[in-house]
C-alpha cells in the first residue's frame, strides 16, 4: 500500500531540487554536511563496494582551489583538459536542442545577449568560485574501477543533492571542474589511482539572484519511455 504522505514528501524534494548558481556566504555547519553525506551513502552500488570518495572544501583550502583554477581559466592557454569526456565530442538531436535551450534560458534570465562572449566567460568562471557557495564538494573515484561504479556514483551524488534539498540547502552539480583535475590533484594531494569525477557547490541559495529562478524543463514521459506489455 502506498504511503501517500511519504511519497508526496519525497516527490516534492525531487521536484524542488534544481541547480543553483548564486549562493549566500552563510556557513554550513560541519555536522550538517556529515549528516547529508551519511544519508547519501545509502545509495546502492554493485556488490556494495561504495566507490565514492568525497573531499569537503571550506575556508582556506576552498579559496586556494578557487584562486588556482580561476588563474588557469583566465590564462586560457589550452594546457588544461579533462581526463574523460563528460559530453559527446559532437552533439546531435534531440540533445543539441536541449543543450542550446538550457544555455539560452540561463543567459536570458541574466540578460546576456547572443555573442556577448566576455559576459559568457564571466558567467562560466563563476563555476570555479563554486558560485559563491561556502562549501565545495569534490568527488573522486579509484580509476581502476569500471563503468558500473560510475553509474553507482551518479546515484550517490543524486542522494547528496536530495538530502541537501530536504534540509533547506541548495546545490549545483559541476562537471566543469574536471578540466582542472591536475590542480585539484595537487592541492588535495590525491594518489595516482584517484580520479576527479565532478564537484558540487553546497550552501544556501541567494533568493535575490535572477539565475536561481531558472527552472529547466523536462520532456514528458512518452518521449523517453516505452511500455512493452
Amino acid at each position: 500500500m502506498t504511503n501517500t504522505r511519504l511519497s508526496t514528501a519525497v516527490d516534492q524534494v525531487m521536484l524542488d531540487r534544481h541547480s543553483i548558481r548564486a549562493f549566500l556566504p552563510t556557513p554550513v555547519a560541519r555536522d550538517e554536511i556529515e549528516d547529508i553525506l551519511r544519508v547519501a551513502a545509502n545509495a546502492p552500488s554493485g556488490n556494495n563496494i561504495q566507490p565514492w570518495r568525497v573531499h569537503v572544501l571550506t575556508g582556506a583550502t576552498r579559496q586556494k582551489l578557487i584562486d588556482g583554477v580561476c588563474a588557469a581559466f583566465d590564462a586560457a592557454d589550452g594546457s588544461h583538459t579533462a581526463e574523460y569526456n563528460y559530453y559527446p565530442t559532437e552533439f546531435f538531436e534531440p540533445y543539441l536542442a536541449r543543450r542550446r535551450k538550457c544555455g539560452g534560458d540561463l543567459y536570458g534570465v541574466l540578460g546576456i545577449a547572443r555573442g556577448e562572449k566576455p559576459r559568457m566567460l564571466a558567467q562560466m568562471r563563476k563555476n570555479f568560485e563554486f558560485f559563491g557557495a561556502p562549501v565545495g564538494l569534490m568527488f573522486t573515484i579509484d580509476r581502476r574501477l569500471a563503468q558500473g561504479s560510475w553509474l553507482d556514483y551518479g546515484m550517490f551524488m543524486q542522494n547528496v543533492m536530495l538530502a541537501a534539498t530536504a534540509r533547506g540547502l541548495a546545490t549545483c552539480a559541476q562537471a566543469a571542474w574536471i578540466d582542472y583535475h591536475r590542480i585539484i590533484t595537487e592541492l588535495l594531494q590525491l594518489p595516482d589511482n584517484e580520479q576527479v569525477v565532478a564537484g558540487i557547490a553546497l550552501g544556501y541559495a541567494d533568493p535575490a539572484a535572477p539565475e536561481n529562478a531558472l527552472l529547466t524543463g523536462r520532456v514528458p514521459v512518452p518521449e523517453f519511455v516505452s511500455f512493452h506489455p
